[in-house]
């Protein structure tokens, strides 16, 4: 494990490199010295499998324990003796911070904004929740914008978007693998109304189906892909002055803890960010600070539930 954090892939043509150790600057990180040491267990337990390598090596790279130590209602129906393996060399990951935009942030992001296109995009990621994969994916046809869409074959009420996978000449990639409605507020689709004036200003009728297109670089007209609304967030973070960047990840985030903060019920949050299991929303969920203030200040005090304490 210490070759493998320490050592670079490729060396100096000199016969007795220096070998580096701790103290040097690693050259790979702990995700992916984990990597490594999975793929080289899955070689070795295969090597055994088909007879090439002795049984005593998954001794070495495993601690072998069976079901007897498990509880009765742990071991199943089937009483028979099974063998479970637990990886005796990993690396001690760092827990990756999670953070959410906060609402200026995203506010100050959205004024320097030089066009209508950016400010829908900062919209459908901040205010609608949407991933870049998912924005960069939406067709025309998945607007919906009127009030009644029955008169385009569909029975929800209400602006909203039709959030599809789909195999997309841009690479854009629904995560979620279930379509669902989005439902947008007043906002949002005032942004679409100018986005839309803008992009037939530039492109007229034509252009592609997709619609977050290119209007201000060559190809005019053609999809946008994810990375572009990624390297624009990094340039509005850098416009606005903020003292870190601020992903379109971050301001998914964002919607989904202000939903929560404005009162959204669990399963409410885990349907407008798209997701199927209970637990999937919860690392979305950052409260406000200002929330979490309140609900300090919510706690009865020991006056209040004792009456006045007597000096």
């Amino acid at each position: 494990m210490v070759w493998l954090k320490y050592t670079p892939s490729s060396l100096d043509d000199d016969p007795a490199p220096v070998m580096l150790g701790p103290g040097a600057d690693p050259a790979r990180k702990e995700r992916r010295v984990n990597g490594v040491l999975t793929a080289v267990r899955g070689l070795l337990s295969y090597a055994v499998s088909v007879g090439e390598a002795p049984r005593s090596v998954l001794g070495q790279i495993y601690e072998l324990a069976d079901s007897r130590d498990l509880p009765v209602e742990a071991q199943g129906e089937d009483s028979g003796l099974t063998y479970r393996l637990r990886a005796v060399h990993r690396s001690q990951e760092p827990e990756a911070e999670v953070d959410r935009a906060s609402d200026e942030e995203l506010v100050a992001m959205f004024l320097e904004c030089r066009n209508a296109r950016d400010r829908l995009i900062v919209l459908l990621l901040g205010r609608v929740g949407l991933r870049r994969g998912q924005a960069a994916g939406l067709h025309r046809s998945d607007c919906h914008l009127l009030p009644d869409s029955r008169a385009l074959g569909c029975d929800y009420s209400g602006a909203h978007l039709h959030v599809r996978r789909r195999e997309n000449s841009n690479r854009a990639w629904s995560k979620s693998k279930q379509a669902w409605t989005q439902p947008l507020d007043f906002l949002v689709v005032q942004a679409f109304d100018q986005y839309i004036d803008e992009r037939h200003e530039v492109l007229g009728a034509g252009g592609s189906d997709f619609l977050l297109v290119n209007l201000f670089r060559e190809p005019l007209g053609a999809p946008m892909p994810p990375d572009a609304l990624g390297e624009l967030f990094e340039r509005l973070s850098q416009r606005a002055g903020l003292s870190r960047k601020v992903g379109p990840h971050m301001a998914r985030r964002a919607f989904g803890s202000n939903v929560a903060d404005a009162g959204g019920s669990a399963d409410e949050v885990q349907a407008l960010l798209g997701q199927t299991h209970p637990e999937s929303p919860r690392p979305y969920l950052i409260p406000d600070r200002a929330r979490l203030r309140e609900a300090i200040e919510r706690v009865p005090s020991p006056r209040s539930l004792h009456g006045t304490v007597e000096k």
